[in-house]
């Protein structure tokens, strides 16, 4: 018989009421509106999904190299300026339980794209069966993001894609106060609308809060049904300050 892998206690993924934080302010939203406000926006806030005091031990982590697999400079790459960091695993507690808490509530609205658009959807009912599949499609290396912006930085925009195995919503939270540790900043998306201009939307994250959005791109209504909108992401310039973002990808890279 399979032993389920576990965190702490109790399987990994299921966890008592009251027990874990991070579970309980996933399910604090009201996922009816948040699945609404995506479906028309491809983009929607999120509850605070980490404590002021969590998000200074997460912003404290980007000093620590060993629980990191690589550093990426923007510059160098000539994705934006600024630099990011992709957590090693096993990831620190907070961003595996909230990833864990995640995938549940994301995982309807991703079947839901993919039934409009016509597309088999591929994921299984858990995070772990998910991440499996990519494994075994050379898909092994892990993708949360520790991101660190100060003064002039900015990030392209672009889209998180990693492999031929993607999945079409991800998370970012704001780790920095805005107006008081940073100024600007904003959370940037641009959606290309079939034969129509393209969209753009600036959101300032709340300190702490999460926000959902497209990854790679999501169904909009059209004269011929539903067409596929593709969707990058990125954000706009700091003007002062430092900002630091943990960023949740569901979908592991090669």
């Amino acid at each position: 018989m399979n032993t389920p892998q576990t965190t702490g206690t109790y399987p990994r993924g299921t966890t008592p009421p009251g027990t874990d934080p991070w579970h309980d302010r996933v399910a604090s939203g009201d996922w009816e509106a948040i699945t609404a406000e995506i479906d028309e926006y491809g983009g929607a806030l999120l509850p605070r999904l980490l404590s002021p005091e969590e998000t200074a031990e997460i912003r404290d982590l980007y000093a620590r190299d060993h629980l990191f697999r690589s550093t990426v400079d923007m510059a160098r790459h000539r994705f934006g300026e600024g630099r990011y960091r992709y957590f090693a695993t096993p990831y620190p507690e907070p961003v595996e339980r909230l990833k864990q808490a995640l995938f549940p509530r994301l995982l309807p609205i991703a079947r839901d794209w993919w039934s409009k658009l016509g597309r088999p959807a591929p994921w299984p009912d858990s995070l772990d069966a998910w991440l499996r599949m990519c494994h075994d499609a050379g898909q092994t290396k892990s993708t949360a993001i520790l991101l660190r912006y100060g003064a002039k930085d900015w990030n392209a925009l672009h889209r998180d894609l990693y492999g031929d195995l993607v999945f079409p919503l991800q998370v970012v939270i704001n780790l920095n106060e805005p107006g008081v540790d940073h100024t600007g900043g904003e959370f940037l998306l641009l959606e290309q609308r079939p034969r129509a201009q393209s969209r753009g939307t600036a959101t300032l994250l709340p300190h702490g809060h999460g926000y959902l959005f497209t990854t790679r791109d999501r169904p909009v209504r059209s004269a011929r049904g539903w067409s596929a909108a593709p969707v990058r992401h990125g954000v706009s310039a700091v003007r002062s300050g430092e900002r630091h973002t943990l960023a949740l990808v569901f979908h592991d890279a090669a």
